[in-house]
């Protein structure tokens, strides 16, 4: 696993190298060309101005080198670079190709672990099943996109009642015109979404003659968790909205008189997510999301990680943590398997970063992956799932879930809620006040974000380079804490909440 800011001391620098292996050194400000910068004892004269958050080469790299990060490869060098010279896409190309085979050497007994953090608690919600919400709130999910329009008029005529922390519709374009397994994903999503802890209450909301037919979508859902779930017929109902404010009206009844309880921080379920990353994520945010799911899962908690794309280049460290050849094979075959999807389509495999990740410093997949894995922290997986499957606490006590998804933020996070995620931790170097249907606790990679935008980011990971990654790591905890405890995250105080359906196959 890559070394991070936690294996360093804290201390002002303009610099930083994450491993002696590492062939570059990460802008911390904006340098000048020119400058001479001390680079862990060594000064290295500056070729090129370089911008925050970029890399410049501290050893010389030869044209067709690899160029290492994170003590591995990013990339490999398309030209001889000169220690000084900025590194990035106009020097450095992807070197990631399609299917790999994945050997499993057992599992690893010498692999890196972290000292058990406190014992924590915080105060939520016991679901009949033993779950824990950090909300209990009502949820609006439509079968269709016909009646999305509805669930958020009912919802905002909802109304505040004791006991419920908000009503809330979450609207779509799906349901119709899909076919097999693309019309399953959608049902899969939507009857998943319908058993998170966090939805003291739910409204299936359909239309009548839609594909996503309510009787099939209710047999997905356990008799016993349908206490508190009622459906509505529109196109069978007189008056639709009357009868729809009617059984909002009878579910907030039963939720009245729920009540937060202290609870272990074995209970919590914390999916882990980035989008807009910069080449600062995986220095401050991304190592201090690892901690938090440490945390959680060395607690007896569990942790979800998903963006199966935003892997590629980095899966060994994931399959090295693989907890029995099992759960190997079926990561080695979830990556392969998204590998052959983009090419099925067409597409190379490393079509990433996006343009606002290359502004922010990241040059390649490899790169951005190396950063964004460590998301996951430490913990073995236990289990992997697919796309709209619910995560089992029972395979996976104190471990790690990966689940299939793509990268897309509306899409990722939604499948987080819908795997049982209470919370969800998201980290981001540019910023964005996008918030899923659970809290979605936006943590910025730089402190020019978090000053910038402090109505969307709830915290500032770049206090790892001022006070150190372990005192940073006990404030973000008690964040975390608090938020699962009712405080608003900055997404629920601006009213962020959506989802997004992996869209997949034709359209009728």
């Amino acid at each position: 696993m890559p070394e991070t800011l936690a294996d360093t001391a804290a201390r002002p620098r303009d610099a930083v190298r994450i491993a002696a292996q590492d062939d570059v050194a990460v802008a911390l400000r904006a340098l000048e060309s020119g400058e001479d910068v001390e680079v862990d004892g060594q000064s290295v004269r500056l070729r090129d101005a370089i911008g925050a958050g970029h890399k410049f080469a501290v050893t010389p790299i030869a044209q067709g080198a690899p160029v290492r990060r994170y003590r591995a490869p990013i990339g490999v060098a398309t030209r001889d670079i000169a220690v000084g010279e900025h590194v990035h896409t106009h020097n450095v190309a992807t070197a990631l190709v399609g299917e790999r085979a994945y050997a499993f050497a057992g599992p690893q007994a010498g692999a890196e672990t972290r000292a058990p953090a406190p014992a924590r608690s915080f105060r939520g919600y016991v679901r009949p099943d033993g779950t824990v919400g950090t909300r209990n709130e009502l949820w609006i999910l439509p079968t269709v996109g016909c009646v999305g329009r509805l669930g958020e008029r009912l919802a905002q005529r909802a109304g505040n009642a004791p006991g419920v922390d908000g009503v809330h519709a979450f609207n779509h374009p799906f349901g119709c015109s899909q076919l097999g397994a693309d019309l399953d994903g959608t049902a899969a999503i939507i009857a998943s979404l319908a058993l998170n802890p966090n939805a003291g209450g739910v409204l299936l909301l359909g239309l009548g003659c839609e594909s996503n037919q309510l009787d099939a979508l209710l047999e997905r859902i356990p008799p016993e968790r349908r206490t508190r779930l009622r459906i509505l017929r529109a196109q069978s109902e007189g008056d639709e909205f009357a009868a729809g404010e009617a059984l909002i009206a009878e579910l907030m009844g039963l939720m009245a008189t729920d009540r937060r309880e202290e609870v272990p921080l074995s209970k919590l379920r914390l999916g882990v997510k980035c989008g807009g990353s910069d080449a600062m994520s995986g220095l401050t945010a991304n190592p201090l999301i690892g901690l938090m799911a440490d945390a959680v899962t060395q607690a007896g908690g569990a942790a979800i990680l998903t963006e199966i794309p935003e892997v590629f280049g980095a899966e060994t460290l994931l399959l090295e943590r693989a907890a029995n050849q099992e759960v190997f094979d079926k990561l080695s075959e979830l990556v392969n398997a998204f590998k052959r999807y983009f090419l099925d389509h067409g597409e190379p495999v490393s079509e990433n970063p996006s343009p606002g990740n290359i502004a922010g410093g990241i040059t390649t997949l490899e790169e951005k992956s190396l950063g964004a894995v460590q998301k996951g922290g430490l913990a073995p997986i236990h289990d992997v799932i697919g796309y709209g499957e619910r995560m089992s606490l029972s395979q996976s006590p104190g471990g790690l879930t990966v689940l299939e998804g793509p990268g897309n933020d509306a899409v990722s996070t939604t499948a987080l809620a819908a795997a049982g995620a209470t919370i969800t931790l998201f980290s981001t170097g540019r910023g964005t006040p996008l918030g899923s249907p659970v809290p979605t606790v936006k943590i910025a990679s730089n402190h020019s974000l978090a000053e910038r935008k402090p109505g969307w980011i709830d915290f500032d990971a770049a206090l790892a380079l001022d006070i150190g990654m372990e005192a940073a790591a006990a404030a973000l905890l008690d964040r975390i804490v608090a938020i699962a405890s009712g405080e608003p995250a900055r997404n629920e105080s601006n009213d962020e909440r959506a989802i997004g359906i992996w869209k997949r196959g034709v359209t009728l």
